[in-house]
């Protein structure tokens, strides 16, 4: 079902497009096309992401890092791997590449 309506909302191209952690629910492949769609074809939608995964959110335009609520960290990236912090740890575990190892 999950794909099926992201799909449609692709199709529909709305102004203002909301993933709640919408992409975890798709494999891998889907994501990517999905990731490749938006930053694509509706350049002219904002787009707001909510993800758990960072691979979803690194061609974001600007990514805030909420922790306990919070806003912990903002900004690219690129930005956000050099400020060593709560995404960059993230991103480090999730990409299986050790904190110290340089990129």
């Amino acid at each position: 079902k999950q794909p099926t309506a992201i799909a449609q909302m692709l199709i529909r191209k709305p102004p203002i497009m909301i993933f709640d952690d919408s992409l975890s629910a798709v494999d891998a492949q889907t994501d990517e096309k999905i990731r490749r769609a938006l930053s694509g074809e509706i350049q002219s939608a904002t787009v707001i992401l909510i993800a758990h995964r960072i691979s979803t959110l690194m061609q974001a335009d600007h990514i805030i890092v909420l922790d306990h609520g919070r806003i912990a960290e903002e900004g690219t990236h690129a930005d956000l791997i050099q400020k060593n912090g709560i995404y960059s740890k993230i991103y480090h575990l999730q990409a299986g590449i050790s904190a110290d190892t340089e990129e």
